[in-house]
């Protein structure tokens, strides 16, 4: 009976437990500039710190990274 309790209870845990967003990496933020705005925006609304969410965090490096290449391009590079 406390084996079906126990399990019972993990159960209903773990399906009331947020689901958790797909994190992307620098390089697949990168590659892909409308995931990249549509992430910089959500963001940009976060009411706490937006560099607490790996996913702000990999937006703002692919950012970086992204005008770091156009600059170098635009100077012949």
């Amino acid at each position: 009976m406390k084996r079906l309790f126990s399990g019972a209870t993990l159960v209903l845990l773990s399906a009331c437990s947020p689901q958790t967003d797909k994190i992307y990496t620098v390089d697949e933020l990168a590659g892909d500039e409308a995931l990249l705005t549509k992430i910089l925006g959500e963001c940009r609304n976060i009411p706490a710190d937006p560099g607490e969410t790996p996913n702000c965090r990999n937006a703002e490096a692919a950012d970086g990274k992204l005008r770091l290449e156009r600059g170098r391009r635009a100077l012949g590079g």
